[in-house]
């Protein structure tokens, strides 16, 4: 079953815009409708990041919900891995986010997921798509849900951030960008009782200033901050913390790829990885590919999304997975990407081996990978317009790099990676894609990421 509405990562739009109170109204009816079919449990729990839309779009979701006979948890504001926690640990059914992660401000997001924490397969989806052409259910009396609001299961998810580090982090100096995002309070609270130095900054969130001074998605922010505080280490969230990236004391990126490595190569050499697996995505460098293969770990590849990652942890049995953007799932911890958690196990390795983060900077060099975003009116029909400029460039990296292009799940444009053993060769059939998009899209170059040494989208 194809989906309209329902991207990699829920549905997101401009809040008001196209992610109507109404649209969510109707999410909620739908949501509710699939959990009475499937037998579920009639409770749902419901958070949101600091967006000034969230309220509104939780307020109309819960009435959705509620109005099919749904009872209704509010969190109010929580990181997206902390929603799922309490979906997976409490007596519910269903759990929803209303959150854009790393989108700015104006724009929000639904997306849900099962009783078991987990982001609800694309089957799922597009059943809840077929379901809001269904008139609503109407119960009346005792039969419509009740909405209350109950923020103390986000103390018990707060005790699971502390028990992964058993070592405690006294003596350690850690800056965090919350990005005046979600995690703002429960990420330095978590670093506290473990006794490391926090130093902070994004978190004053004002409704309106979400991801924009700095988070996971501006990398640059931490690596400054880092390095001006003389902090040992920085971590940096997006706005729903269920990502992380890192800056080491040098004011280096340690990327999604990076953090894998890293924690995979110390519980290999302790004799921990166990099947020595990792996952990651059609996006994961080369470089760090190499670099596991030489250490005898298998990189397994999926589609971009981290729901795609979580699955396949689940076929192969692997510790950990995730993308380059942060994305990243420890299954012992939980089903999906979890920005904290992932912050946690990272500094439990920087305190295990006794080294500073600098000190794994240089395992691997990166292949030259580029990110073109191109900006489009529409993704239909895109790739036939555009299909000879990427046979060539298919033709030109065989056997040297390769290419990805893909439409964004979340938003109007079209993705081009390339990546090369050289800068020259990504260079130019990059530009001979992205030039072929201008002309016969009208397409316009919204964002360009030299992903060498960043991180991927």
């Amino acid at each position: 079953m194809s989906r309209k509405l329902f991207g990699t990562d829920g549905v997101r739009g401009v809040a008001n815009e196209k992610l109507t109170p109404e649209l969510a109204m109707s999410l909620g009816r739908a949501a509710g409708k699939w959990l009475l079919e499937t037998g579920g449990v009639r409770r749902a729990v419901v958070g949101q990041d600091t967006r000034r839309s969230g309220p509104m779009l939780a307020a109309a979701l819960s009435a959705g919900l509620a109005g099919e006979g749904i009872d209704v948890v509010l969190l109010d504001v929580a990181p997206t891995p902390a929603i799922a926690f309490v979906a997976r640990t409490g007596d519910f059914g269903l759990g929803a986010i209303v959150s854009a992660s790393h989108n700015p401000a104006p724009d929000n997001g639904i997306k849900f997921v099962g009783h078991d924490g987990r982001k609800l397969p694309d089957e799922v989806e597009a059943r809840m798509e077929a379901l809001l052409e269904e008139p609503p259910g109407r119960p009346t009396g005792v039969g419509v849900g009740s909405i209350s609001s109950d923020r103390a299961p986000l103390g018990d998810y707060l005790e699971l951030l502390v028990s992964v580090v058993p070592e405690r982090l006294e003596g350690m100096k850690v800056a965090v960008d919350a990005s005046h995002g979600a995690g703002f309070e429960l990420g330095p609270d978590a670093l506290r009782r473990l006794g490391a130095e926090v130093i902070l900054m994004g978190a004053q969130p004002d409704g309106v200033n979400i991801n924009a001074e700095g988070g996971a998605t501006k990398p640059q922010t931490i690596q400054e901050f880092t390095l001006s505080r003389g902090a040992h280490v920085g971590v940096a969230f997006d706005g729903d913390a269920d990502r992380a990236v890192f800056s080491d004391e040098r004011g280096r990126l340690i990327n999604g790829d990076r953090t894998i490595g890293i924690w995979a190569a110390h519980y290999q050499a302790s004799g921990e990885l166990n099947p020595p697996t990792v996952v990651g995505t059609v996006m994961s460098n080369g470089g760090f590919a190499s670099y596991m293969d030489s250490r005898g770990i298998q990189l397994e590849r999926t589609p971009v999304g981290d729901k795609y990652v979580a699955q396949r942890i689940d076929a192969t049995g692997a510790l950990v997975g995730g993308e380059q953007s942060g994305h990243i799932i420890f299954p012992r911890r939980g089903p999906t990407g979890d920005g904290l958690v992932t912050m946690l196990e990272l500094l439990r390795v920087l305190k295990r081996e006794g080294r500073p983060a600098s000190a794994f900077y240089d395992d691997y060099e990166p292949w030259p990978q580029l990110l073109v975003n191109v900006g489009v009116a529409s993704t239909e029909g895109w790739k036939e317009k555009v299909a000879l400029e990427m046979e060539q460039g298919e033709r030109e990296l065989q056997g040297r790099g390769r290419l990805l292009v893909r439409p964004s799940g979340t938003q109007p444009m079209i993705r081009v990676m390339v990546e090369a053993d050289e800068y020259e060769l990504r260079d130019r059939v990059a530009e001979r894609i992205v030039a072929a998009m201008e002309r016969e899209l009208a397409g316009h170059v919204h964002g360009k990421v030299d992903l060498t040494h960043a991180l991927g989208d």
